[in-house]
């Protein structure tokens, strides 16, 4: 027998008007500070957020989608694969894809343009939401995050945009912006998503005829928000990369003794600081692939109340990037901010299975964004710091490289032990792998902010 929902208190009609009351008060702390964000930057943030509306109506359903298609695993040979395995592979099938892409969007975005690339990335998550919304077994589910993934390569390009476009001490908070934008989407997605799928027995047709989307309405609505998001693109979206055409072509040489020297040359400060980004971020998001199974197992939460949780972690992470990140980092700096945020990480991940009552499980939850809020944006403004402005393309491409290999062997590893050790193990190990990353993080603080001085 299933454990109660323990999101019942929430589902009450004042509960969840004073939810929808703080998503649209997420947008104030960004408004705040539209005044010192670049134009072109502001504009890159829209498209973000649009497009991590779109992703996230469909991210919270897969777990369930894997259910639905396998409900007790398959059988491959003689070997069985369970839920949480499943649910991992169909992440991985999107990681594997964005992984090997990453540095090939990178290179392109260098020499012919960040917008042709993001452009192109979006029409094949158009693409993508389709197929997931016609999907009928577990296979056509994978295959849209396949195409999703190849689209999702040019997450380095969008940094490396933010990295032309903002000053070398501002770029972690620029990131942290952008990041605040991204979460915005994570908040709402789930939302509309919810609304989506009570549209899948609508008549869209008036008269006799009868045509309803059915299941696959979340994939039609998300779809539909990424062809608007790709014309408000190619309309707005102005070019960043502005050395293209006058740098001499460089070999592929460089590049790949670079890609090499990141496992070959570990202690290298570009090699710690890739290292750092792909464990912490393996670790975060590798647990993400049973989250949904966990908070079902142990809380009773179900597909229609899932979207509560990821609402509030993006909310958490707006406040954080918008609120807390551009101050912690005059006062800090990105080198002990990382580290900070590391830690506040991996309490956050180690605490989720002690967590009983729903005060805190929101609790443990909330450590989470926060952790990651401090960790990403200055590791990666820290990179972008230490290498030729010629490059940010390719080393951007490379860290999210090396942090899709670690977010393939992440939710293999932890759909593996939630399977067979229990439930809460996953993020028991999570916790002790990002804490690891507190070893890399030496001789980070000659590139890191300076704290401001009163006059």
């Amino acid at each position: 027998m299933p454990p109660p929902d323990i999101t019942a208190p929430l589902q009450t009609p004042i509960a969840q008007a004073c939810m929808a009351c703080l998503v649209l008060l997420l947008a104030l702390p960004l408004a705040i500070e539209v005044r010192k964000i670049p134009k072109r930057l502001l504009v890159l943030m829209a498209t973000a957020f649009v497009d991590m509306v779109g992703l996230l109506i469909l991210v919270p359903l897969v777990p369930f989608y894997v259910l639905k298609f396998a409900p007790l695993g398959v059988h491959l040979g003689s070997y069985h694969i369970d839920t949480g395995q499943l649910s991992a592979l169909v992440q991985v099938a999107f990681t594997i894809t964005q992984s090997i892409s990453s540095p090939i969007w990178g290179r392109f975005a260098d020499r012919k343009g960040r917008k042709p690339a993001l452009l192109a990335a979006l029409a094949m998550a158009a693409l993508a939401y389709l197929v997931f919304g016609f999907a009928h077994s577990l296979w056509l589910l994978a295959l849209s995050r396949i195409v999703q993934g190849a689209g999702g390569g040019t997450v380095g390009v969008i940094q490396a945009y933010v990295a032309d476009t903002t000053k070398p001490e501002d770029r972690a908070k620029a990131l942290g912006w952008l990041s605040a934008a991204t979460n915005l989407g994570v908040s709402l997605g789930p939302i509309i998503g919810h609304y989506a799928f009570s549209l899948r027995n609508v008549d869209l047709i008036p008269g006799d005829s009868v045509w309803v989307m059915g299941d696959a309405a979340p994939g039609i609505v998300a779809s539909c928000i990424c062809v608007l998001n790709l014309l408000f693109a190619a309309y707005w979206l102005t070019e960043s990369n502005t050395t293209r055409l006058t740098r001499p072509q460089k070999s592929a040489a460089p590049s790949k003794r670079a890609a090499l020297q990141v496992i070959t040359n570990p202690r290298a400060l570009t090699s710690r600081l890739i290292w750092t980004y792909a464990i912490a971020i393996g670790s975060q998001q590798g647990v993400n692939v049973v989250l949904s199974l966990f908070l079902g197992m142990r809380h009773g939460v179900t597909e229609s109340t899932v979207g509560y949780f990821w609402t509030y972690l993006g909310a958490i992470s707006v406040f954080a990037r918008v609120l807390l990140l551009g101050r912690m980092l005059d006062r800090f700096g990105e080198a002990k901010l990382s580290r900070l945020g590391i830690v506040t990480l991996a309490v956050g991940l180690g605490s989720l299975p002690f967590a009983e009552s729903l005060p805190t499980l929101a609790f443990a939850v909330g450590l989470i964004p926060l952790g990651t809020a401090f960790t990403f944006p200055c590791v990666t403004g820290l990179l972008s710091k230490v290498i030729d402005p010629a490059d940010r393309g390719f080393y951007m491409g490379l860290q999210q490289t090396y942090g899709g290999i670690t977010r393939i062997v992440g939710p293999l590893f932890f759909g593996l032990i939630y399977d067979h050790l229990s439930p809460g193990a996953p993020y028991l190990f999570a916790a002790g792998f990002v804490l690891t990353t507190l070893l890399l993080g030496s001789g980070f603080e000659q590139f890191s902010r300076t704290r401001k001085t009163s006059a």
